[in-house]
Order: C-alpha cells, then structure tokens, then sequence
C-alpha cells in the first residue's frame, strides 16, 4: 500500500485527483453539484474542473480581509499558475497567507489542494485545456479591472454591467459552447454564427446572481448592479437573456440529452429565481428569494422530460418568466 498520494503511480493519482475534484465541489457548490455530473463523463470532468477554477477566481474578488491590490496580484499569479509558467505551490502560499482569517474552510481546502485540480486539467484533451485556459485568463484579468471599481453605490452604466457579466459569466458560456463543439459535431453545425447566445446564457445566470445576492453585497459595501437603473428594468435585461439562452439550448442537439438537461437546469432555476425576486419586489436577504431544496427538486425531474421537447421548455418559460417583463 502506497505511503501517501505521492507514492501513487501517475494514472493512481489522477483517479484520487478526480475523486478529490468530485468531493471538493459538492461542498463549494450545491448546485453545480447537482447539474455537472448530468454531462458526459468527458465533459464532466472538465466543466467541473473549470468551476473550481473559476471559483478561486470568486473566492479572491469577495475575500474582505485582502485589499484591492492584493486581489489584483493574487489574480495575476493565479493566472501564471493556471497556464503553467509558476509552481502552483507559490500560489497557494501566497493565498495561506493573505486569506488567513477568511472563514469559508472548504474554499481555502480548495486552493490548498490546486496542484491536484490542475493535474486533472493537464489530463483534459488539448482543445478543452485551450478553452479552460483562455477562461481562465479573462475571468482573472476582468475581474482584476473590477477589483478598484467595487463601491457600495453600483457599477458606473449599463455597459459596465454587461461588462461585469460577462467577464464573470458570459466567458463560461463561450468555455462551454467550445467543449461542447469539441464533444457534439452537430452542435458545432448548429451553433456557428450564434455564438453571441453564449454570452447571453451566461449572462442570464450571472445577472440572477447579481440580483439574489444584492442584500448580501450591500451589507460588505459592494454594489454589482448599475447606477440609476432600477429593479424592474434589470428584470426585464435578465428575460430579453434568458430567452437568448433559451435559444442556445436548442441549438444542442436532442442526442445529447446530457447537455440539454445541463443547460436547461441552470436556465430553469434561473427563472423561478427570477420570478421570485419579481413578486416580492423587495428582500432584506437572499435566502427570501433562495429556490427550497423541495423547487430544486422538483425542477430536477421536470428536466428529464422536457428537454426531449423544445415546445415544452418554450411553455414553461412563457408561463414562469411573464412577471419579469410586467
């Protein structure tokens, strides 16, 4: 029996380090949880380990006890260190000590344990590491511009919103669109020349986000709606998005039903979330607005049928998002 990890043979290690990328996003993420292992098993280790990425990247822009400065460095090395050009060991000692009194443990286990996230990327295809990476380095390099522009009274325009978005939401639609393409040629025959709806599909999902947590950002003093633009105006940005990402999912092919139940299920609680941010108007905290486990549930299963339908999920669309344009 081997001593420790270390002693593992290569193809040993990988499967701890899957098995490692598994678990640490149960416990980061409920949701994505739920949604990444309905893909393909090659899709799935990489979108997965994509959202692990991206997370240090989240985990970085909200920490409060590091300064802007230090979030823009931290950002850059993370971005070396993804692409190969810095030992991974550098990043995670400058990350122990500047995130020492952060109190979220398991993102903290997460980038500890970065040297094993990046060897399960290392095992990705060639085109699906390019995608990761390219992800990787706008997402860093966006968020690191918003770093200094974080104030408790919003974003400067509408611009900088879908700006915001998309650096934080809508480069992962356009990582997605390329490992699907890579995995579905029919995808790829079906998607070119919309890739724009990527974006928007992201974007859909961030701006959900946005709006749920607006509580919660207000009271650390950061604001990631724009100026001067009120609530019912955002809602009605967030529908003409989702029904851009409603034409995304059906550019995925029926023979992919994998795919289809993975998009659809972020679509679709992004809309029920949506929709009951739309009735209640106004919320002290995000858990007001938070889908029950019971909804999530219940979506879940709805799922597994209505993506064989593009008319179904037209349906449920039109009958759950009408409050977000009134």
């Amino acid at each position: 029996m081997p001593r420790s990890i270390s002693d593992l043979s290569p193809l040993n290690q990988l499967a701890y380090d899957e098995l490692y990328q598994r678990s640490i996003l149960e416990s980061v993420s409920r949701t994505f949880a739920l949604t990444i292992p309905l893909l393909p098993p090659n899709l799935e280790k990489v979108v997965g380990n994509t959202y692990l990425l991206c997370r240090i990247i989240d985990t970085i822009e909200d920490a409060a006890c590091i300064n802007a400065q230090k979030k823009q460095d931290l950002s850059a090395l993370f971005i070396q260190t993804v692409l190969g050009h810095e030992n991974p060991e550098i990043f995670v000692q400058e990350c122990r000590i500047a995130l020492i009194n952060h109190p979220n443990h398991d993102e903290k286990d997460l980038i500890e344990n970065i040297p094993r996230v990046l060897r399960v990327l290392q095992s990705c295809d060639e085109g699906q590491r390019h995608a990761v990476a390219k992800c990787v380095q706008v997402m860093s390099e966006g968020m690191s511009y918003f770093h200094i522009r974080q104030n408790q009274a919003g974003l400067e325009n509408l611009n900088e919103f879908e700006k915001y978005c998309y650096v934080v939401a809508g480069v992962v639609g356009e990582m997605l669109t390329t490992v699907f393409a890579l995995h579905s040629p029919a995808f790829a025959k079906n998607i070119a020349g919309k890739e724009s709806l990527a974006i928007a599909f992201g974007q859909a999902l961030q701006m959900t986000n946005i709006l749920k947590d607006s509580p919660e950002d207000q009271l650390r003093g950061v604001s990631w709606k724009p100026k001067d633009i009120q609530q019912t105006d955002l809602l009605i940005i967030a529908h003409q998005k989702l029904e851009d990402s409603l034409r995304y999912i059906r550019c995925i092919p029926k023979s992919e039903p994998g795919i289809r139940r993975f998009c659809f299920l972020a679509f679709g609680l992004a809309v029920l979330t949506l929709k009951q941010i739309a009735q209640r108007q106004q919320f002290q905290e995000g858990s007001e607005v938070k889908l029950s486990r019971a909804q999530v549930s219940r979506f879940y299963l709805f799922t597994k049928f209505a993506v064989r339908s593009n008319w179904v999920m037209e349906l449920f669309f039109r009958l759950q998002a009408r409050s977000l344009k009134a």
